[in-house]
């Protein structure tokens, strides 16, 4: 294939590789490009001595029977990305002379695994980091997993009596457990069980800002969201706190804008609004506390640094300075104490926390085969005049080129759906189609401008890649809701890539492709990769997944949880294996989709033995295949070596 970037026709290095694949723009300092060539991570750009190669750490897998496709997890990258969120936030506060504090609670629906709520309940402790909970079994999951009390626990979701239940028994031992409300219904109902149970609430109320973010995740704001009190109800619900005597209860007031708000100036705007509601409930006597801004800290996926689904055009500090001031200047002048600001961060900290490893296990090229010397005689017209179109191209008559080659091809079509020529003649009919549009690519290269068909024809000439792994169970988002992801090579760097390919999957579904990867201005359409070495495996990492990827995923294909590995990284390159759980097995999968594996033995064991009574198979090939069926129910539900 002819070379994919005008701009690296000189020697290859790692610097263009790492230019390439933009590694820079998205890492967050985390992964580096080594100089032999491997993808390094490290727990932050002030300890390059602890990175280490994601191809060792690879190598140490298979040693210890750990097949591909492998999810793995950076314990230090999660702890950096704590501290970072906190740090900034309290250095902000202090240079604008914030009276207030801040907080965080990680909202559990992001990546509810338990290593990583283990993981977060730890590195949050110095800060108290507290946690959100969306339903009953987060909030179950977050008071057994939480020791800080003074860390929040904020519990937000539709809620039942039981829901409130245990909420308030939090509240009883110590926990700072505060009961948001979503729906009017509810307030009463906590005003009750408060009363059985004997403990006084905390309350949050949930507002509808007429503020929007932006994106996929825009009605999650606004005054069409579907959850949050307008301002009516929330009149009304102060009013009956007065009535009961419990407005002092109420303390906090949440919004939540999205997942990921690309642009800052949506994050100030909603902070504003939400700041002339809380003040109006402190006038009206409210014993408020907290600021709860929801999520919406983005993720810059594609390096890009704009206000692009997949980016973000502000800095962590411009995040909280931003927020600081905004909260000062709208409080200041009502002359209203600062709260403590609360941010349910989730995406953010998790998402660097996780790279997806695979290996490519075949490959599809778009390239022609040799052309004979002579068409046979009596082909039809339309492969002459084809053959004739590939002899006449030259830089000028491209676009004609084109055109002429689509409409002789789609006739050959025509023709052979009507049995009125032949299947090898529509074969060569397709070999000098293909060979047509290689050639109208090589030479639309040496133009500066060429149409934006020429540049469709790289994508249609790129290769297909199949990789061990099911975009649906471990990329959902990036099929959902096209979520750019960055996608390279962790090895072979210093190699320059020679192919254009996209990325497909194992399952047997034709949207199980990644065919956008990150690019400097958006999306591109294929990515650069290096040929398949024969039998050498060829690895690739899909990077910054560890937001919503694993919870959200499916078993499409009945293909389940991939084996998951936690290492931590230490000084002089050395690190530790220090979680460990194996993917799903062919018989844990039939088992979530209600089939019993030991039952489906007994029956294909009969029927094995059916086949050796009717003498199809010896008694012998009746314990290979039954050995074979038990094997695989065993097995890995990946492709194994």
């Amino acid at each position: 294939m002819v070379d994919i970037l005008a701009d690296f026709l000189e020697s290859w290095t790692i610097e263009k590789s790492s230019e390439l694949y933009r590694v820079a723009e998205w890492s967050g300092g985390y992964f580096r490009v080594s100089d032999k060539g491997d993808m390094l991570v490290q727990p932050s750009p002030k300890y390059p001595d602890r990175a280490v190669s994601l191809p060792e750490i690879v190598e140490g897998l298979k040693d210890r029977g750990l097949d591909m496709p492998v999810l793995l997890r950076i314990e230090n990258i999660l702890d950096a990305q704590i501290a970072e969120l906190n740090e900034t936030f309290i250095a902000a506060m202090k240079n604008l002379g914030y009276q207030g504090n801040f907080m965080g609670a990680y909202p559990i629906k992001v990546n509810q695994q338990k290593q990583v709520i283990d993981a977060m309940v730890h590195y949050g402790a110095p800060y108290h980091h507290g946690l959100e909970a969306g339903s009953k079994a987060e909030l179950i999951a977050a008071m057994g997993m939480m020791v800080d009390k003074e860390a929040p626990l904020i519990c937000n979701g539709y809620k039942d009596e039981e829901f409130i239940d245990l909420a308030l028994h939090a509240v009883k031992l110590g926990f700072r457990c505060i009961l948001v409300v979503e729906m009017p219904s509810e307030l009463p109902l906590i005003i009750e069980r408060s009363r059985v149970i004997k403990v006084n609430p905390v309350l949050g109320v949930r507002i509808k800002l007429s503020t929007q973010g932006g994106g996929h995740w825009a009605e999650s704001g606004g005054e069409r969201s579907i959850f949050g009190l307008n301002t009516t109800q929330l009149i009304h619900a102060v009013d009956l706190l007065k009535e009961e005597g419990m407005l002092d209860c109420l303390q906090m007031v949440h919004y939540h804008l999205g997942s990921q708000i690309s642009n800052i100036r949506q994050i100030r705007t909603a902070v504003g609004e939400a700041c002339r509601v809380y003040a109006g409930l402190v006038k009206e006597g409210a014993g408020m506390r907290y600021l709860d801004l929801g999520g919406g800290l983005a993720v810059d996926y594609d390096g890009s640094q704009s206000n692009f689904l997949s980016s973000r055009n502000y800095t962590l500090n411009e995040y909280c300075t931003d927020i600081t001031e905004a909260v000062m200047t709208t409080l200041d002048e009502e002359e209203i104490a600062h709260p403590t600001i609360i941010t349910e961060t989730g995406r953010a900290l998790v998402a660097y926390y996780s790279v997806l490893l695979f290996n490519v296990l075949d490959k599809t090229i778009f390239e022609p085969d040799s052309l004979p010397e002579k068409l046979p005689e009596d082909c039809p017209p339309q492969l002459l005049n084809m053959l004739e179109s590939l002899e006449n191209l030259s830089i000028r008559n491209l676009q004609e080129t084109l055109n002429d080659a689509i409409y002789y091809r789609d006739e050959v079509r025509q023709l052979f759906n009507r049995g009125q020529i032949t299947l090898r003649e529509r074969s060569l009919a397709e070999n000098l189609f293909w060979t047509i549009l290689n050639s109208i690519l090589k030479t639309g290269r040496e133009l500066k401008n060429a149409p934006a068909e020429i540049h469709e024809i790289e994508r249609l000439l790129s290769d297909i890649y199949y990789c061990n792994f099911s975009l649906f169970q471990s990329l959902p988002d990036s099929w959902a809701i096209d979520q750019l992801f960055p996608v390279m090579p962790i090895h072979r760097l210093h190699e320059k890539p020679t192919r254009n390919a996209i990325i497909a999957d194992i399952t047997c579904d034709c949207d199980g492709k990644i065919d956008r990867f990150v690019d400097r201005f958006g999306a591109k359409r294929f990515l650069p990769l290096h040929d398949l070495n024969g039998s050498e495996e060829y690895y690739l990492g899909v990077f910054l997944v560890g937001a919503y990827q694993e919870t959200l995923g499916d078993l499409h294909n009945l293909l389940g949880d991939t084996n998951v590995v936690t290492v931590s990284l230490h000084e002089n390159g050395k690190y530790d294996f220090s979680g460990e759980l194996e993917g799903d097995t062919v018989a844990d999968i039939l088992s979530y989709v209600e089939y019993d594996p030991k039952r489906l033995l007994m029956k294909f064991r009969k029927t094995a033995e059916t086949a050796v009574k009717e003498g199809r198979i010896s008694p012998l090939e009746r314990k290979e295949v039954m050995q074979a069926y038990e094997a695989g129910l065993r097995g890995y539900t990946y492709f194994e070596r």
